[in-house]
């Protein structure tokens, strides 16, 4: 066990403040970094113990890597980046490649600079085209749409690539909410507000989509017969594209009075067409959309959405690319566990970690602004 009285006393030596049960120390002057030695004074273990525990080698006890664990949590130990960069030959530097659609680009990115930082990361945002050519040490890439010879290239790159949302490859690591659950959840909402006449709009034309399952799914389990000509495609989840589609299907002789949107950018697009074509919502249709991106609350009507956890989403994506670097599992503080193993270093097979979303209902169905 770890003696939580020399934990005091280190405390007390680091200047570190924040005793409260359950929370994490920080340091109450910068500098005053714990070390590997007062790591090893907490854990009861020697130097070397703690440095091979930090650096990821297997040959280590559970028992002793769980006490090490411990106490780095207890002291808010973070490993020296440079010293490691320069003993490693890495840069300590991560790219983030955005999809120009993702509807949380700005509270994901935030989330990995924050994230890739308690692990010792910069972070650096780049397109997809420049992201092979950068001196890195792992990648980020969220986007829907990859085209399969971009991924083939990476293959012999030996960086650590994780994807991020829609975008699968048995080859890669791959976070993300469960898309599937997410879209019946949304498609169940309408159907509780009593909707029938039900339209999705954000399937891409030849793709097979977790989502378009989803969506199927809770039509068929509220005894509802989905019409084909409310499934409507979208090559590119952008505003333009959400409101032509809106508009086709408000022409419709059985004009749906719900409409599901596979990205929020295509649902703001359908609140634009509904008020051109003489539609109250919710009143007369109901809109959704999936991303909590940050207009859609701000809209009158306010959109309803699925919310990503992007800070979870952050935490299990860089804890991959540690764990593919070696780094210890407990690299990355997540609050719980996420990942998928939690004991092999650098792990051969790839993992999926699914992430948890949440409905946010909002005036665009009948709820609340919630800001």
């Amino acid at each position: 066990m770890v003696d939580l009285s020399k934990a005091g006393e280190v405390h007390r030596r680091n200047g570190f403040a924040g005793v409260e049960e359950g929370r994490p120390r920080v340091p109450a002057r910068r500098g005053d970094a714990a070390t590997l030695r007062d790591v090893a004074r907490l854990a009861g273990v020697s130097v070397k113990t703690v440095s091979n525990v930090v650096n990821g080698y297997p040959h280590v006890s559970e028992d002793v890597r769980r006490r090490v664990s411990t106490a780095v949590e207890q002291l808010c130990y973070r490993p020296n980046p440079s010293a490691r960069n320069l003993r490693t030959g890495r840069t300590g530097t991560l790219a983030l490649v955005l999809a120009p659609d993702v509807p949380y680009a700005d509270r994901l990115t935030q989330a990995v600079v924050d994230a890739a930082a308690l692990a010792g990361f910069r972070v650096v945002i780049v397109p997809i085209d420049l992201a092979g050519a950068l001196p890195v040490d792992g990648v980020l890439l969220c986007a829907d749409v990859v085209a399969a010879d971009v991924l083939d290239a990476w293959l012999g790159t030996g960086t650590a690539l994780v994807l991020l949302g829609v975008r699968r490859d048995e080859r890669f690591d791959h976070v993300a909410i469960d898309h599937a659950r997410a879209a019946r959840d949304a498609t169940d909402h309408l159907v509780r507000l009593g909707r029938r006449r039900i339209a999705a709009i954000g399937a891409r034309p030849g793709e097979p989509d977790t989502r378009t399952a989803g969506y199927r799914l809770a039509l068929s389990r509220a005894g509802i017969a989905p019409h084909p000509g409310y499934l409507r495609p979208a090559w590119r989840h952008r505003p333009g594209e959400g409101y032509r589609a809106a508009m086709d299907l408000f022409a419709h002789d059985h004009r749906p009075d719900a409409v599901f949107c596979y990205s929020d950018r295509l649902a703001i697009g359908v609140l634009g067409a509904a008020v051109d074509a003489g539609l109250r919502v919710p009143d007369d249709v109901a809109v959704i959309g999936m991303g909590e991106a940050e207009e859609g609350r701000f809209l009158r009507p306010a959109l309803s959405t699925v919310s990503v956890d992007t800070s979870a989403l952050a935490r299990a994506a860089v804890t991959r690319i540690a764990a593919r670097l070696g780094q210890a599992p407990w690299a990355v503080p997540t609050g719980r566990t996420l990942s998928a193993t939690t004991s092999d270093p650098q792990p051969a097979a790839p993992v999926t970690v699914t992430v948890p979303h949440r409905l946010l209902r909002r005036e665009s169905c009948g709820g609340s602004r919630c800001y």
